[in-house]
Formats: C-alpha cells, sequence, structure tokens
C-alpha cells in the first residue's frame, strides 16, 4: 500500500494528468477487469500451483461468445450461462490434471495455453468476431458503463473481492486453501481432502475468470483469436505476487491481491503518461515479477536463520 501510495504521488507530479477523471476512471476500469481473474489466479498459488493458460481462455472464450450472440443468436443470458461453465468445465480439467493424475500444473497450464489458443483461431478461421452495437441485455453497459463515479468493473471487483475474502479468511474452506499451499502432506494426514481442494481452486479461478472475460470481451467489443488476452495471466501472476502470494504456495491475501493489481495498472499508467515506450510494458512487467519473488526468496531466508 505503501509503494502504492507513493508510485501515484510520484506519477501525479510527474504529469498532472494522472489525477484527471477521465484517466482515474479508465484505470479503474482496468483494475476492475484485470483484478478479477487475479484473485482466481491468487487461489491458485496459495494451493502452491499456477495457470498460464488464462489469456488464451479469454481468447477461446470471447469467440465462443461473440459466435452464440452475434451469428447463432442465442438470448445473452443462455450464451453468458454457457460460455461461464465451458470455462468451468476447462478448470476441472486442470484440477482434474493436477489434483488426480498429479501432473505439475505449469506443465498442465502451458498445454492449456498453446491448445485454447489455437482452437480459437480455428474456430474463428483466424478471423475478428465482435459485438456489433447490439447492447445485448447490458452486457456492454456493464463492461463500459459507470455507477455513480464509480466503473462497473471495478464495482463487480468490490463485490468480488468481499466474497473472496470471506471465503479465504473467514471460512474452513478458506484454511484448508492455505494448509494445502503450506504442506499438502501433512494437511492430508490432518484429514483434509487435498486433491479436492487443489482441484477445486482451478475450478473456482476459473469461474473468475469467464466473468472477468465477459468484461474484457465487451470492452473490447472485439476479439482478435491470435492477440486477444495475450500475456493476461502475466498480469494475475505480477498482482498476486505483488500483493504477498508466494511462489511455494500457503501465503497471500484477497485485499493484498487487488493492492496488486492497482499498483501493476499505475505502473501501465507511468508509462503512457511519461511517453515510455510501449515495447517495454513487458519489460516492467518481468521486472516486477521478479522483484516480488526476489523479496519473497529474501524473507523467507531472514525467517528460517
Amino acid at each position: 500500500m505503501i509503494l502504492l501510495v507513493a508510485l501515484c504521488a510520484t506519477t501525479a507530479i510527474l504529469n498532472p494528468r494522472f489525477l484527471g477523471a477521465a484517466n482515474l476512471t479508465n484505470m479503474a476500469r482496468l483494475i476492475g477487469m484485470y483484478g478479477i481473474f487475479s484473485i482466481g489466479l491468487g487461489l491458485i498459488i496459495i494451493t502452491g500451483g499456477i495457470d498460464l493458460s488464462v489469456g488464451s481462455v479469454f481468447a477461446l472464450q470471447g469467440i465462443v461468445l461473440a459466435i452464440l450472440l452475434s451469428e447463432k443468436h442465442w438470448h445473452w443470458t443462455v450464451a453468458v450461462a454457457a460460455s461461464i461453465a465451458g470455462v468451468m468445465l476447462l478448470g476441472l480439467f486442470h484440477g482434474i490434471m493436477v489434483a488426480r493424475v498429479r501432473m505439475q500444473s505449469f506443465i498442465v497450464t502451458l498445454c492449456g495455453l498453446l491448445f485454447y489458443r489455437g482452437l480459437a483461431r480455428y474456430i474463428a478461421d483466424d478471423e475478428t468476431k465482435g459485438f456489433g452495437t447490439e447492447g445485448y441485455g447490458g452486457l456492454r453497459e456493464l463492461a463500459t458503463g459507470n455507477l455513480g463515479p464509480l466503473p462497473m468493473p471495478f464495482v463487480v471487483l468490490i463485490g468480488v473481492a468481499i466474497i473472496s475474502y470471506v471465503v479465504l479468511h473467514r471460512s474452513v474452506y478458506g484454511r484448508y486453501l492455505f494448509a494445502v499451499g503450506r504442506n499438502e502432506e501433512a494437511a492430508r494426514f490432518s484429514g483434509i481432502n487435498s486433491r479436492l481442494i487443489i482441484g477445486s481452486a482451478y475450478v473456482v479461478s476459473m469461474l473468475l475468470t469467464g466473468v472477468a472475460g465477459i468484461l474484457i470481451a465487451f470492452y473490447t467489443n472485439s476479439i482478435s483469436p491470435a492477440n486477444h488476452g495475450s500475456f493476461y495471466e502475466l498480469y494475475g501472476i505480477a498482482a498476486a505476487v505483488l500483493g504477498g502470494c508466494s511462489l511455494r504456495g500457503g501465503e497471500g491475501s484477497i485485499l493484498g491481491i487487488v493492492i496488486g493489481t492497482a499498483l501493476l495498472q499505475v505502473l501501465q499508467n507511468l508509462v503512457n503518461l511519461l511517453g515510455i515506450p510501449s515495447s517495454l510494458n513487458f519489460s516492467v512487467m518481468g521486472a516486477v515479477i521478479f522483484f516480488g519473488a526476489l523479496v519473497d526468496q529474501l524473507l523467507r531466508a531472514r525467517r528460517t536463520r
């Protein structure tokens, strides 16, 4: 939080446009969309796993949703429910492979990253799909509208964060997530169904990914299967690491993930406002992830002395 405040103050001093209403609203909108799926990734990281497939899932979900709405003319409620259910099935598959088959989450989701992106390109014939100008029952308003001074995605993030906070920090299920992340074998010997807990984390994460995917799809209003959602998983992982989630598992907080998401968006905004080449965005992201992992390593080493 101190780093976020200091970065905001520095950016405002270097460029007063940072405090403009339009800039703050747009940044809050992005924080909302990115924060929702970052919380899901944080839950997986807490269990000691990782998910690299999120960006490709966004592309696949967006293409399928655009086809169902614009070409098949499904009712928006059915199309949204089907797209989210499909994404959750992918999470269930990941969970089974990791928890039951005992494959490494890195390998499972890396293969998902490649497979889902290729499938999205095949389904779309490598063409960009869109939603046109129809309202689709307010879905566009949910992605681009406001509730008073707050963008709707940010309002959704607040609701998701509150529910996730209660689940993670005030429930038995949350304690089980931390337990299996710290030591899965010890958790299993203490009577916790560690496989069920780990598998469910991937399903919940994909539920949040599905919600964020709909917001992002209608925010962009068009989905290019080759580029849509590319590297978004890095934003989520970086936000979780900055927010205190240990890549070894067993540590993290919802508030920390939200702050980490905000910090990354302020960094992105800083790059844009100061005229730094956009090609350096991923360099900044890589440096942030490295810094977070390094701090985690140093703190753990200090505790064990």
